[in-house]
């Protein structure tokens, strides 16, 4: 990580400073080395339709294969750094309880792991 270049949200910032890009990102690559990109996409696109009613910006997220390849297309808010954060909280809101569910608490562990992810992974009230 550290040769990733400045200001793409992935340096030492503090974790609130990170942007929703960087987050998804790490997200998206922590998720499909564990599960693999088809069950990644997958639970990320679910998550994002559940969350979408609270989010519409979550509308701006494409997730498609191309090929045997699995990409994403973020809203372009999610590059800056404060943006897009609560959209994607929302995101991991849905995504939270389908991981435990179908993996305990397993993958909610590996992904506490990125600074990145800490503070959206936190369970809010209410969540499991």
């Amino acid at each position: 990580m550290s040769s990733d270049p400045p200001g793409d949200g992935r340096s030492s910032d503090p974790a609130g400073r990170f942007s929703a890009a960087a987050r998804f990102t790490v997200l998206w690559e922590s998720l499909a080395d564990v599960l693999g990109t088809a069950t990644a996409a997958t639970l990320l696109k679910r998550a994002a339709r559940r969350a979408a009613t609270r989010s519409p910006e979550l509308a701006g997220l494409v997730i498609q294969r191309d090929g045997l390849v699995y990409g994403y297309t973020l809203p372009p808010a999610w590059n800056l750094k404060s943006e897009g954060t609560p959209a994607l909280r929302e995101l991991v809101t849905e995504l939270r309880p389908i991981l435990i569910e179908l993996t305990g608490q397993v993958v909610i562990r590996h992904l506490d792991q990125f600074l990145e992810l800490r503070e959206l992974l936190a369970p809010r009230e209410g969540d499991q």
